[in-house]
């Protein structure tokens, strides 16, 4: 079984049993099947390949060091870890509840090359250029301050890393952008202001090289390189 084919059955097995949340992650239930199709405008395949494009910047033989800020559950990428036992991996999240679960699931599946730091995306407790991989998923639609972790995660990523992940984007899906107005931001899920595709590549074309940024409905993936100094 290939590497892909491992992770999309431990999203099946996993997301079936760790509530609503984690469900609609890897569309693995019922009621994750039908917000992500509501919601997000995504059947399986668009599911599938959203994930898929927003890890690839991991390789499948990384052995490096990584930060993935904000883990949430674990439920996306404990699955990835798992296949990359000589990496070093560091998870943050400012939720303790979501990194107890994501430590309980590490520690379910037998994963013990990963540590897990409490902290605040816009104050990472990290010295500069620690990182080979710096991966967000989902997350920087709800930082409250997006300034100040884009600034982050560039700083604790070293020359030459890779910076990669995915979240919401205002104008890939009308459906989308309407439940968050309304319905998301409201709850205080998701906190404003948020890029657009095309001003995702502009502010990561001005940070960093070899820029790709894609998007599948209403969420962007994106992969990038921090330039080297001088």
């Amino acid at each position: 079984m290939s590497r892909g084919a491992q992770i999309r059955e431990a999203y099946r097995l996993t997301g079936g049993h760790a509530g609503f949340y984690d469900g609609m992650m890897t569309y693995a239930t019922l009621p994750g099947k039908a917000v992500c199709r509501l919601v997000w405008n995504m059947d399986a395949e668009k599911n599938a390949r959203y994930l898929e494009e927003a890890l690839a910047g991991v390789p499948e033989s990384f052995a490096g060091k990584l930060l993935e800020v904000p883990v949430g559950t674990g439920v996306l990428t404990m699955p990835v870890y798992r296949t990359l036992p000589e990496a070093d991996i560091t998870c943050l999240d400012y939720s303790p509840d979501m990194m107890a679960r994501a430590r309980a699931r590490a520690e379910g599946m037998g994963i013990r090359n990963v540590s897990f730091v409490q902290g605040d995306v816009g104050a990472l407790p990290f010295e500069d250029g620690r990182f080979d991989v710096v991966l967000s998923l989902n997350g920087f639609h709800a930082f409250p301050d997006k300034e100040a972790a884009y600034r982050e995660t560039w700083r604790v990523l070293r020359p030459g890393g890779t910076f990669c992940g995915c979240f919401y984007v205002k104008g890939g899906c009308a459906r989308t952008d309407w439940f968050i107005r309304h319905l998301y931001e409201p709850k205080g899920f998701f906190t404003s202001p948020y890029e657009t595709v095309e001003s995702l590549r502009d502010r990561l074309e001005g940070m960093y090289g070899q820029v790709s940024v894609t998007h599948v409905e209403g969420i962007a993936c994106f992969r990038c390189t921090k330039r080297a100094r001088g």
